[in-house]
């Protein structure tokens, strides 16, 4: 174990040693790849920081329902324990309220400034009617099953019309499903330039090291040995080049913020972008790394075998 260590620690500063020789052109690798990095890591920022949000706007959805003009008040006020069986075998918690024709006149006449022309109408022109406020819906893409419960609603016996407030979450269920296909192929053609990138740059480095490459085989020197410090070298350039990514998507998050902000406050609202969290973070690190490592093994292997 501690001769394995021993080895994997002289890669390591043999491949350091070789990356401090070409300061420069270390460092334009490292730009080439965390551009490529930095515009899917925006991406996932913003995601993740809308994600909650969307959740959040979808918690209570309403569902309205109208009774026929002709429907009969006790026959309206009978139709509720129906309408909670309904809510309970769709597994929802919610709270149903009824609205009397009156009442509903009152606040329409409140909210509207049209209290003179309603009341030049002779008679109330609304219907009784129930305002279904649903609990268990804590994502958007559940907007499905408002529908179904809507339609459920609409067969009951002296309703008129039933009117859901999920359209909205639909479209914005959809147009996050739309938001995370997009980055995921943005993240995929990416991954590829980076790790063509990465190809490139070992490949340059063992022609580089070609003359050490065929002393150290000279002596008896195994293909793990030779291809440790390029390994390590491939997965510092990812490393170094995932943490540069993340660094440009925090500093651009701090004017970014400022235009959010003037438009969060349109909507009394204090959102604000903030940078991923240490586990994603970690995360997308790792992954940098690894496609640095994945790009190196291709490179070492192939361009190896010809120098053999």
């Amino acid at each position: 174990m501690n001769s394995w260590l021993r080895q994997h620690a002289l890669a390591f500063a043999d491949a350091l040693r070789h990356l401090l020789k070409t300061p420069g052109s270390f460092s334009l690798n490292v730009l080439v790849v965390a551009i490529s990095l930095s515009l899917p890591f925006a991406g996932l920022t913003v995601l993740e920081n809308v994600r909650p949000v969307s959740q959040q706007l979808a918690v209570e959805p309403e569902i309205s329902i109208f009774m026929a003009l002709d429907t009969p008040r006790e026959r309206a006020t009978a139709l509720a324990p129906q309408i909670r069986h309904l809510v309970q075998q769709d597994s929802n918690p919610a709270k149903l309220e009824f609205i009397p024709r009156e009442r509903a006149l009152n606040l329409l006449q409140e909210r509207t400034g049209l209290a003179d022309a309603i009341t030049a109408l002779g008679e109330n022109p609304l219907p009784d009617g129930y305002v279904l406020k649903l609990s268990g819906f804590q994502d958007a893409s559940q907007a499905g099953q408002i529908d179904t419960l809507a339609a459920q609603l609409k067969a009951l016996p002296g309703v008129e019309y039933v009117q859901v407030d999920s359209a909205w979450v639909k479209r914005l269920a959809a147009l996050m499903h739309v938001l995370r296909l997009a980055l995921l192929f943005l993240a995929a053609t990416l991954g590829v330039v980076v790790v063509a990138v990465v190809f490139n740059t070992i490949r340059l480095q063992v022609m580089t090291q070609r003359e050490e490459i065929e002393v150290c085989r000279m002596f008896g020197a195994t293909d793990a040995f030779i291809c440790r410090p390029f390994y390590y070298m491939g997965a510092l350039l990812g490393l170094f080049a995932g943490a540069a990514a993340l660094g440009v998507v925090a500093l651009a998050l701090h004017p970014l913020n400022t235009a959010v902000a003037d438009f969060a406050r349109l909507y009394a609202s204090e959102f604000r972008l903030v940078p991923l969290d240490f586990a994603s973070t970690v995360t997308l690190l790792a992954i940098s790394a690894g496609m640095g490592l994945f790009g190196t093994r291709l490179s070492v292997k192939k361009h190896l075998a010809r120098l053999s």
